[in-house]
């Protein structure tokens, strides 16, 4: 990563009172110990949820500064703009902070209609049933049918983010 836990770049205001922070008018976001910050992207028409992220500083100012949506790639350990592999980027539509300013939600318009790498046009692709477990492994269900686009032929041989 580029940046420490500590840094705070001077864009972002400090976190000097819980008044400040929940009531002042400046950006004064709070990174955990590892320097990042989750972030809901949801899409800005549908308000659909599209994916869950963290971001860094570094990825916060760059999301601000460009209009595209930046992340952190905790399975590539890097910086990582959405869309620069696959054209599936994410034009930000809207920036908000909670209360507290430890979480952020992204609304998105989404070129060429999809986010997730596996090609669905949501990374929340699929639902987890509610009700009795009984003694069978919980089946989930696929809520998305058919995919947006094929991996394969997006992404080639780069190697799936995905970690088990």
């Amino acid at each position: 990563m580029t940046e420490r836990a500590g840094d705070r770049p001077a864009q972002f205001a400090p976190r000097v009172s819980v008044e400040a922070v929940e009531e002042g008018p400046l950006l004064a976001p709070k990174f955990n110990a590892e320097g990042f910050i989750p972030v809901v992207t949801t899409d800005a028409r549908s308000g659909e949820v599209l994916m869950m992220g963290v971001m860094t500083a570094e990825a916060l100012l760059r999301t601000i500064e460009t209009g595209e949506a930046h992340y952190w790639s905790r399975s590539r350990q890097c910086l990582w703009h959405k869309g620069a592999t696959s054209g599936l980027a994410q034009k930000v539509i809207q920036i908000r902070v909670d209360d507290d300013q430890d979480a952020i939600w992204l609304r998105v318009e989404v070129e060429h209609g999809a986010s997730c790498h596996v090609g669905y046009r949501s990374c929340f692709y699929r639902s987890v049933p509610i009700g009795h477990l009984g003694d069978t492994q919980v089946r989930l269900t696929f809520e998305e049918i058919e995919k947006v686009f094929d991996p394969r032929i997006v992404y080639g041989d780069a190697p799936n983010p995905t970690q088990l």
